[in-house]
């Protein structure tokens, strides 16, 4: 009796199991026949209406996001800087920043006052003196990235945030400005539609003063104070950028390799007739044009003689950003054709 008990209950277990199986089996192909119902409908409504039926997504999608720094190449070695900066403190290249729609949460005082963009600027806060910026007025601005041109800097800034120098002059024009920091910033696009506009500008500008002044003609960049005279290459300032960049005007011929490779001279009251050209473009806080023709050394020179002389300020041509040197090409257009009438 015992084993037939046994025997029998074995076979109940078994029958339930088999049972058991075959419901679970029923069950898993219902649900199935229900989804490739749901899909079909879903498809067949995408069709009657034109829109693009959803597929099944999964539960957690995996997250696409950008990368939050980026590795770039600098005199001080490969540094990690964030993709896209929020807290930007720019001791120089202002300008090509300004063009990119990045405004600085700080900046030295000097920068601060260029003319060509100080607009913008309103609310910046100063981190002091160019060249010599102060710690303490950087770290209560808590910035994520740093902007220099100053390389002995680099020490001290790069223990506050990460630090890019791009030391001066190694950026020779314009393009070069813009697409780095169009690349350093993420933002190429920019970059590339406000150089569009600024070569039409150019070209334009361009246009007009080879309309009226010989191809031949010479030009010279140099800036008076007290009683020193400096000369200066295509990019140094003091309108070289437009003249000899923008314009494509050339040095007088004697002295134009020297001034190039040098970027800058002094130059003696004896040699100052070697170096000016047709046309002087002059840097002076004090003296005027006609101050220039009353003196006897420079009023015995060609270009003054015929007033082909133009003065200005350093206020106006000190700065050499993109957006400064766009605005001293279309003024230096406007003098030169305006000359000639």
């Amino acid at each position: 009796m015992k084993i037939t008990y046994l025997r029998s209950r074995r076979i109940h277990r078994k029958a339930w199991f088999a049972i058991s199986l075959l419901l679970a089996l029923t069950l898993i192909a219902s649900g199935c026949g229900n989804n490739t119902s749901t899909s079909s409908n879903a498809a067949a409504s995408a069709k009657a209406t034109g829109t693009p039926a959803s597929s099944p997504q999964p539960e957690k999608a995996a997250a696409t996001t950008a990368p939050a720094f980026h590795t770039v190449t600098t005199v001080n070695g490969d540094i990690e800087v964030p993709a896209a900066p929020q807290r930007i403190v720019a001791e120089e290249y202002l300008g090509s920043l300004i063009a990119l729609d990045t405004i600085p949460v700080g900046a030295p005082g000097l920068t601060l006052e260029n003319m060509y963009f100080k607009e913008f600027l309103t609310g910046v806060a100063d981190t002091g003196t160019y060249g010599k910026m102060s710690p303490e007025n950087i770290i209560a601005l808590n910035p994520d990235l740093i902007i220099s041109g100053n390389a002995d800097s680099y020490a001290a800034l790069s223990q506050i945030a990460p630090t890019v120098i791009v030391p001066y002059g190694d950026l020779k024009n314009a393009h070069e400005e813009l697409t780095y920091f169009g690349k350093l910033l993420g933002k190429e696009q920019e970059a590339a539609a406000w150089l569009a506009d600024y070569d039409k500008r150019i070209a334009d500008a361009k246009a007009r003063v080879d309309a009226a002044i010989p191809a031949e003609a010479t030009f010279s960049i140099l800036e008076h104070a007290d009683k020193s005279t400096w000369v200066y290459g295509d990019n140094f300032g003091r309108g070289g950028q437009p003249i000899y960049q923008s314009l494509g005007r050339k040095p007088p011929a004697g002295v134009a390799a020297e001034i190039m490779e040098k970027q800058w001279a002094e130059l003696s009251a004896e040699t100052l007739g070697k170096y000016a050209g047709d046309y002087l473009v002059i840097t002076d806080n004090t003296r005027t044009a006609q101050d220039f023709q009353a003196d006897p050394i420079w009023g015995s020179l060609p270009a003054v003689k015929n007033g082909k002389i133009y003065v200005w300020k350093e206020e106006r041509s000190w700065y050499y950003d993109p957006i400064a040197v766009l605005a001293q090409t279309e003024e230096l257009a406007d003098w030169l054709t305006g000359a000639q009438q």
